[in-house]
């Protein structure tokens, strides 16, 4: 085995390396330049002086390494050399000039087919045009004023947005798959088409009610599941019996979502602009009417879960509470917060057309439970309803 000795040596300015063998070669590695010095060296010793004869002058003085062993830090290559080597990127840019010459251009000129010649001069043109129109746009003030103006209309991207996402998610419900994140996108996303879109078409700009409805409408309808968060402790409806999913047929259902649309858009176009509708204290009364909605929705949510079993099947008739006035309060209090947005926009007329949608549908609806509440409690359900004689609106119908 032949002996090895490994010297690395810092410097500020060249750090380098060099290894002494048995062999008579030392090795200086740095960077891409070499430098070689052979002479008889003893074995196993170094001299830090060397004498002049042992060195060969020469322009560039190489040192080559004899690989025999493996080290935990690799020799660095050493270089020194008279003259300086071009930089490697200044290589790598002119790399693709080193051959060229005036003979190669003519003979690549010559190989061109009058297809290569059409295919290269539409790129051109197209490249020159299109540079020419993107500076002459970045050049134009009116470009920029469009520009702005257009950014008006950022509440529509994400209306639409909202909006087809909502009926994406509208599938999954219908086909059972919705999660929690997907329902309540479904709720927002009508609720933004009916209380703050049609309100922004209008008048260009939104304000004050549209706002505030927004959010009861929100809270409004999400009192069935808080409802079931109190009773059981989650927000998910149970199994039950299928006899109480009481709906209309489909077209029934359609007109009725249909109308309620129309309604709001109704109520924006006639109403007046925004910023004509009075606020202050002349608004106390309309907050009195909605905290007077939201508290109709809520207890006649609440008496109904604790009268029916896994808030859907009722096990008795409910006389208390709301359902003292009306048997179907629930339904009356969405006809009043419909009317209660109304009133706030003052749109009077689409008042009315909303208020003869809401009981055309939910006349239809109320027949078909009142027949399964006769058929399941027979006598005692004949008697509420001999005693509470309206359905929607007390003293009224």
């Amino acid at each position: 085995m032949e002996a090895t000795t490994s010297v690395i040596i810092h410097s500020r300015t060249i750090p380098f390396g060099f290894t002494l063998t048995s062999s008579p070669k030392i090795s200086f590695r740095h960077f891409n330049k070499r430098l070689q010095l052979q002479n008889q060296l003893p074995n196993h010793c170094f001299h830090s002086r060397l004498s002049p004869n042992l060195i060969k002058t020469q322009s560039s003085l190489i040192f080559s390494p004899k690989r025999s062993r493996t080290h935990f830090l690799s020799p660095v290559k050493c270089s020194l050399s008279d003259s300086a080597s071009p930089d490697s990127s200044q290589k790598t840019l002119l790399e693709p000039f080193k051959n060229l010459s005036v003979d190669k251009i003519k003979t690549a000129v010559l190989k061109l087919t009058p297809f290569d010649i059409i295919k290269w001069s539409s790129i051109l043109s197209i490249a020159i045009a299109a540079t020419k129109w993107t500076v002459n746009l970045v050049l134009n003030p009116f470009f920029w004023m469009y520009f702005s103006w257009t950014w008006l209309f950022w509440p529509w991207y994400v209306a639409i947005a909202l909006g087809v996402y909502g009926l994406y998610c509208f599938r999954k419900q219908s086909l059972g798959e919705a999660s929690i994140f997907e329902q309540l996108a479904i709720v927002t996303s009508l609720f933004t088409w009916l209380t703050l879109v049609p309100p922004a078409v209008f008048n260009g700009y939104l304000e004050g009610w549209p706002f505030v409805f927004f959010f009861v409408y929100h809270y409004f309808f999400f009192f069935n599941v808080s409802v079931r968060k109190r009773l059981y402790g989650d927000y998910y409806a149970r199994e039950h019996d299928p006899r109480w999913d009481i709906n209309t047929p489909t077209w029934c259902r359609i007109l009725f979502t249909i109308g309620v649309m129309a309604g709001h858009w109704l109520v924006a176009f006639e109403g007046p602009e925004l910023h004509r509708i009075p606020g202050g204290l002349n608004n106390v009364g309309m907050w009195i009417l909605i905290v007077l909605t939201l508290l109709m929705q809520y207890n006649s949510t609440l008496y109904l879960a604790k009268y029916s079993e896994k808030v859907v099947v009722p096990t008795a008739v409910v006389q208390f509470g709301p359902y003292r006035w009306v048997r179907h309060p629930i339904y009356a209090s969405t006809m009043l917060l419909f009317v209660t947005y109304c009133i706030a926009l003052r749109a009077p007329l689409s008042l009315l057309f909303l208020v003869a949608v809401c009981l055309v549908y939910y006349e239809q609806k109320a027949k078909l439970e009142e027949a399964l509440m006769v058929e399941t409690f027979g006598e005692r359900y004949l008697e509420y309803a001999s005693k509470v004689r309206h359905k929607f609106i007390p003293f009224v119908y």
